[in-house]
């Protein structure tokens, strides 16, 4: 699947939105701190099976989370505060969302597995870029192998996520029960991969 390697592509559907609050010269990290505060909300909502409201703040927190990127970028208030920030809440929101959905609709171990795959997924990349060396930005963001690696990252879990909340909602016999044990699964899946890539790339290297 890997939504990620089409970024640019989708970047067209909210783009306009982003230049918009660029122009009214909101700040990004205020837009990141909103995107985080909306995710919490949702994790709380799900948590207490109010599922068409949680899902509605998680749609919300996943836009507002593109769009600190834009008005950084609009705005040239782009810094690395602001993308560690952006990393933290990224963080925050999904350890939050899946473990309340896992605990609320699964088992704890379902939670405990969704987020722990889905920490690991993303944290590889940051660990490659100190062991390996990746550092070239183009437009900001570090440019490397592992962005194409993988079929099931973040992306991919917001909409799986999303889709299985609203089948809940409409007591489909395929709800987020069934929709966060996929997550689990998929992620980690796609987690074996990107190790696999980088052992056959940098495992038999020696100092």
């Amino acid at each position: 699947m890997n939504l990620t390697s089409k970024r640019e592509h989708l970047k067209k559907l909210y783009l306009p939105l982003g230049l918009a609050m660029a122009k009214r010269g909101i700040h990004p990290n205020l837009i990141t701190l909103i995107s985080l505060f909306l995710g919490t909300a949702s994790a709380y909502f799900f948590y207490h099976e109010k599922v068409l409201t949680a899902v509605g703040l998680f749609a919300l927190s996943g836009l507002f989370d593109l769009l600190d990127g834009v008005v950084a970028r609009e705005t040239d208030r782009s810094s690395k505060f602001g993308a560690v920030f952006d990393w933290i809440a990224d963080k925050w929101v999904d350890g939050f969302v899946l473990g309340a959905v896992g605990f609320a609709f699964a088992s704890p171990f379902v939670a405990v597995t969704a987020v722990v795959v889905s920490m690991l997924h993303s944290f590889i990349k940051p660990v490659a870029y100190a062991e390996i060396g990746y550092s070239e930005r183009i437009k900001g963001k570090i440019q490397d192998p592992l962005e194409g690696v993988g079929f099931f990252g973040r992306p991919e879990t917001h909409l799986t996520l999303i889709v299985f909340a609203l089948l809940e909602r409409a007591h489909f016999p395929l709800g987020l029960e069934f929709g966060i044990k996929l997550i689990a699964f998929l992620t980690l899946a796609s987690l074996l991969l990107r190790v696999i890539y980088l052992y056959k790339h940098y495992g038999r290297e020696y100092e």
